[in-house]
């Protein structure tokens, strides 16, 4: 279960917005310092750990930089919903333990809502308007790499490999 504000964005957010193709030779660490300020120059300044980002359709849409979800985490955000992802952002976010929950309700959440996230049952609480939204339930699967840190972390462990 994890919980906090949203931030919500509208359609076709782009790996671009999330993780800028003018960073992408430095250090990851830099490019953090401006995910969303194309759309949102407040994200970076104000979202806390456990914040969620909320989209619409095609969430992650563009290259496929595994950074534009790595960023997301770096802040703290645990969950991203969205009616759609982008198939490569899709399955970025869970190979670095973000989850990406696909939620048909994203335009019943208002930034700054107070959303708890149960992505196994797939459930969304919103608590400020005491609203329940059903999402796609994160197979099992998929939910173990998330638990154990991302793919990487994840084959580590399985395989009981460390280096």
């Amino acid at each position: 279960m994890s919980g906090g504000r949203a931030w919500v964005y509208g359609d076709d957010i782009n790996t671009d917005v999330l993780y800028p193709g003018a960073y992408l030779k430095g250090p990851i660490e830099e490019a953090a310092k401006h995910c969303l300020e194309a759309i949102d120059p407040t994200f970076v300044p104000n979202v806390r750990k456990g914040d969620i980002v909320v989209g619409g359709e095609n969430f992650g849409i563009g290259s496929s930089r595994e950074g534009a979800a790595e960023v997301l985490l770096m802040h703290g955000v645990p969950v991203v919903l969205a009616k759609s992802f982008a198939r490569i952002f899709y399955r970025n976010a869970f190979n670095v333990g973000l989850v990406a929950l696909v939620c048909k309700d994203t335009n019943r959440i208002a930034k700054g809502d107070d959303l708890n996230i149960d992505a196994a049952a797939g459930t969304v609480e919103n608590k400020s308007k005491g609203e329940t939204y059903s999402c796609e339930t994160v197979p099992p699967h998929l939910m173990e790499i998330v638990n154990d840190g991302g793919l990487v972390p994840h084959l580590k462990k399985r395989f009981g490999r460390t280096s």
